[in-house]
């Protein structure tokens, strides 16, 4: 890397941004103000905010909001549920956190928010999820998360809401983050962190309360070139429960469409998990889920075939390099090529581990061809939201393969 980027990488930009500032509504029966605070934190004796934006010569500053409550197009803007995103308590680290490591912590509230009843580990990698898991303990979640994508897990963010054990620590620790938050930490854990110098460990104190935040709702501020400001109420789901989904039915030109399989109880739990993992994907996006464990993520595409096929790709990649680590200790590209060869021809047996899972996607199907993607590899039911006009072409392509689809009626779209 060239010096000079490491420099600024190393460096604490120094902002002037205001320690505090109020935005005032104003309506024809008085004026509304919501008030905002910024974070700091203190580093070795540093005490100092964000130490940069999206890019190292980008200025940032954090701020939570302390007061005030405004209505808007029927959206009640409700007080914070304190220690959350914008009150990250630094438990240690070696630098001043940046603006894309507490997004990650953000976006991987957003999922957790709906995961409160099990153990649920979010592994974020540069505001979208690389692997998302629930089990019965947070070490399993843990190593179920980071096998849902082990390369893209590298330097991210790993976020678990329950308190981070031992068993746990050890894992990550044996693994490169830059992230590491939890609700607390049983005692040693972060003595076993800190073994990674720059590691930033955050505890969100207020994690048992994070399901009030799935109850209400925040406003989105999106700044526009000229300086102009888009508001929008933040997104939510009515897809809470297993039976919100709708069986795929549809009609044109006359013709009735109807999927002929249901899903089972297992996929329906699958679909769900997956429905609010995307949450907090980019879209266009499509997901692939097998026993509550994202088995691939794919994030940002143009078209819904092309993220269909790149999530695919991905699995059987994430399958490989999941074997290797296992059972060579190694990374995939570390294999002679006799071991590529056999671990490929294991993966390639088993459809990258595709077959019996299910496919999420967060925005209606507009041909088939994306879901012959996930069908061919033996992906068993799909969730997306319905509403094209070829909705009869995808539910035949479904009934072709044996396979169960089912409708939201909503989207899921985040930028």
């Amino acid at each position: 890397m060239d010096k000079r980027l490491t420099a600024i990488y190393r460096e604490k930009q120094e902002e002037r941004f205001p320690n505090c500032f109020d935005i005032t509504f104003h309506y024809d029966d008085g004026d509304r103000q919501l008030s905002y605070e910024k974070v700091v934190w203190d580093v070795d004796g540093h005490s100092a905010g964000l130490r940069y934006g999206e890019n190292p010569h980008q200025k940032a500053a954090l701020y939570k909001r302390v007061g005030g409550a405004v209505e808007i197009a029927d959206m009640i803007k409700l007080l914070p549920v304190s220690g959350l995103s914008s009150e990250l308590e630094l438990v240690k680290s070696g630098k001043h956190p940046g603006k894309i490591n507490v997004v990650d912590v953000d976006r991987a509230l957003q999922i957790l928010q709906y995961m409160g009843d099990r153990p649920t580990a979010a592994i974020m990698k540069h505001n979208n999820p690389s692997g998302v898991a629930r089990a019965d303990g947070v070490k399993d979640a843990v190593a179920k998360a980071l096998g849902g994508d082990p390369i893209a897990a590298f330097g991210g963010a790993v976020i678990v809401n329950r308190r981070l054990p031992i068993d746990a620590a050890k894992l990550i620790a044996d693994n490169y983050f830059e992230i590491v938050a939890a609700p607390d930490f049983e005692p040693g854990v972060v003595e076993i962190l800190s073994g990674r110098k720059n590691l930033r460990i955050f505890r969100i104190a207020g994690m048992d309360r994070l399901e009030e935040c799935a109850a209400g709702q925040y406003l989105e501020f999106t700044s526009l070139v000229d300086g102009g400001l888009i508001l929008q109420n933040s997104y939510t789901t009515s897809i809470r429960k297993k039976e919100d989904f709708i069986l795929a039915e549809s009609e044109r030109k006359g013709e009735h469409f109807r999927c002929r399989r249901d899903a089972s109880e297992q996929e329906r739990t699958d679909l769900l998990f997956g429905w609010l993992v995307e949450s907090a994907v980019t879209s266009n996006s499509v997901i692939y889920v097998k026993d509550e464990a994202t088995v691939a993520i794919g994030t940002g595409e143009q078209d819904r075939v092309g993220v269909a096929t790149i999530a695919r790709d991905k699995a059987y990649r994430n399958m490989a390099e999941r074997i290797a680590r296992s059972e060579h200790s190694c990374s995939f590209d570390g294999l002679d090529d006799t071991a590529k060869a056999s671990v490929m021809a294991r993966v390639k047996e088993a459809k990258g581990g595709l077959s019996g899972a299910v496919m999420i996607s967060d925005g209606f199907f507009p041909f088939r061809d994306g879901v012959d993607v996930a069908l061919k590899e033996g992906v068993t039911a799909i969730a997306e939201p319905g509403g094209s006009l070829r909705d009869g072409e995808v539910i035949e392509a479904c009934n072709e393969y044996g396979a169960a689809l089912l409708f939201t009626g909503e989207r899921s779209f985040r930028h």
